[in-house]
């Protein structure tokens, strides 16, 4: 597997850059997978491929602060991002692991890779809901996935030293809840992880052996999707 230690100062092109690697790995002719890494130099909200904006974020409120919104290509709620949320995502290729053209096994797939990690780190972390990440019942990541032909996308959040009330601030209550939330406000749900990033990322790397590569980024598709489907949204 291939990493890419990469933020781009663009955020809408961070979102794009995640799915060109997905496009550009489903025209190889075998797997091409990657593991890259990255965090928003500043906050953002970013919601789901069938997010209704109205009903998810305060769109007022990040209107008065300043900070975009942006839809992803990926399913799942709207979540805010920023300084102390590491951002991981991963291309799998489906030839390797075929048990990825079921949702429900790609997220088993990945988070249970996660939670060995974690747990070695000394984090009793668990998966909970359907793509969740939590300890002791408070939700420190979420995820959610896109799929191609040969490749799927699987990305995700971690936060480990978020302002965490910036989340109340920008999300209303979603719409669609896992039972293990029990109808919490976001300041009761949600907790930052006591690890610092560099931690985070060597996990991520030892658990799925990912190299640096010479390996370009697929700079020209991710340009082309910033045009196309990654204007902020609300403005």
């Amino acid at each position: 597997m291939k990493l890419l230690k990469l933020t781009l100062e663009d955020p809408a092109a961070n979102l794009a850059l995640d799915e060109a690697l997905l496009d550009e790995a489903d025209q190889q002719q075998g797997p091409a997978e990657w593991l890259r890494l990255w965090e928003p130099s500043q906050p953002m909200v970013v919601i789901g491929r069938s997010s209704k904006l109205d009903l998810e974020v305060n769109l007022a409120e990040c209107q008065r602060q300043q900070l975009p919104v942006f839809r992803r290509c990926s399913g799942g709620a709207a979540v805010v991002a920023g300084p102390g949320c590491l951002m991981y995502s991963l291309v799998l290729s489906i030839e390797i692991y075929p048990q990825l053209v079921i949702p429900g096994e790609a997220h088993l797939l990945v988070l249970q890779r996660l939670t060995a990690g974690l747990r070695k780190l000394g984090c009793p972390a668990g998966l909970d809901g359907t793509s969740d990440l939590a300890v002791e019942g408070r939700k420190f990541s979420g995820n959610s996935l896109r799929s191609k032909r040969r490749h799927i996308l699987y990305h995700g959040t971690l936060l480990y030293d978020f302002p965490l009330p910036l989340i109340s601030q920008l999300l209303r209550m979603p719409p669609r809840q896992p039972d293990y939330r029990a109808g919490r406000s976001h300041s009761d749900f949600v907790v930052n992880l006591d690890l610092d990033v560099a931690s985070l990322q060597g996990m991520l790397i030892e658990q799925w052996q990912a190299e640096p590569s010479s390996d370009d980024w697929p700079q020209q598709r991710t340009e082309q999707l910033v045009g196309e489907r990654y204007g902020e949204l609300g403005v």
